[in-house]
């Protein structure tokens, strides 16, 4: 198989810069998501400007971000950076839960004022896996693609078994101030493709990972 380049799925519309919300807004949702009391299996985040809450995900989605994160752990063995998951990322009065995510070893000064999770200074890597549906995979594709430009995570990470026969986009050089990113290296699925940067670099994600997603 060959690489995709840039494309982007045929239900991936092309990223626009969307207003940034108020600060008066931004602590309005701020307070309100603290407050929230979600029952067992739901997660709520903050993204572009809304409190949006979803289930955690379905086997095979748990399956490939573990089956991830146990390659990672062995990768980053020794060094100085982890690979984690379900926290809290924060930034600029948003709220961020990605399925898996890369930090320093020692990653204490991120952690916020009041506790609730690191900023997004400390990742140097995010990874989300697509859930059916089209809510969820708007949000994966683009408004998260979106907000982790626009937080200056160095990479980004999209496994997207509902994008043809399924893909693997790396996307690096965030631009904050656009919303979007220099480098996007899509793949299909069979095709091995390799973190370019950080301290994953060399990494590579195949079909060890990819082929939980099948059956």
């Amino acid at each position: 198989m060959t690489a995709l380049a840039a494309e982007r799925p045929k239900t991936m519309p092309d990223t626009e810069t969307e207003s940034a919300p108020s600060a008066e807004l931004d602590e309005v949702l701020w307070q309100a998501w603290k407050a929230m009391e979600l029952p067992e299996g739901y997660r709520a985040e903050i993204i572009e400007g809304a409190i949006e809450v979803s289930p955690t995900g379905r086997y095979s989605h748990a399956e490939t971000a573990n089956l991830l994160r146990d390659e990672l752990v062995v990768f980053l063995s020794g060094g100085d950076f982890v690979a984690r998951n379900d926290g809290n990322i924060v930034h600029e009065g948003r709220v961020w839960i990605p399925d898996l995510y890369i930090v320093p070893r020692d990653r204490e000064r991120y952690v916020t004022a009041d506790g609730v999770g690191v900023t997004a200074a400390a990742v140097r890597l995010v990874v989300e896996v697509v859930s059916p549906g089209t809510r969820n995979q708007e949000r994966d594709r683009v408004k998260k693609r979106r907000e982790y430009a626009r937080a200056g995570i160095p990479v980004y990470v999209l496994i997207d078994d509902y994008d043809g026969e399924g893909t693997v986009t790396v996307l690096t050089e965030p631009q904050p101030e656009k919303a979007d990113w220099v480098g996007v290296h899509r793949v299909p699925y069979g095709t091995q493709v390799a973190i370019p940067n950080g301290p994953a670099k060399g990494f590579t994600i195949g079909e060890a990972v990819t082929g939980a997603r099948r059956g």
